[in-house]
């Protein structure tokens, strides 16, 4: 099953998904590379959506403390 991919409006993000099941965030850059972010909580990508500055938050919250792999 395809990720639900949610355009944001972003300076360097295209796009976030999140799968409940398997807590993965998946972040689509303007650059076209997608990366998941694994073991990631709900909460952390309700956060991000309503998040003043996506690339901010990612750099703030998401890279660094979780481990992620490009598809």
């Amino acid at each position: 099953m395809a990720i639900e991919m949610i355009p944001v409006v972003s300076s360097n993000v295209g796009e976030v998904g999140y799968d409940v099941d398997s807590q993965a965030l998946h972040v689509r850059y303007l650059n076209n590379r997608t990366y998941v972010y694994a073991d990631v909580p709900e909460a952390v990508f309700q956060e991000l959506l309503s998040a003043p500055s996506k690339g901010s938050f990612l750099n703030r919250v998401v890279k660094g403390n979780y481990s992620y792999s490009e598809i």
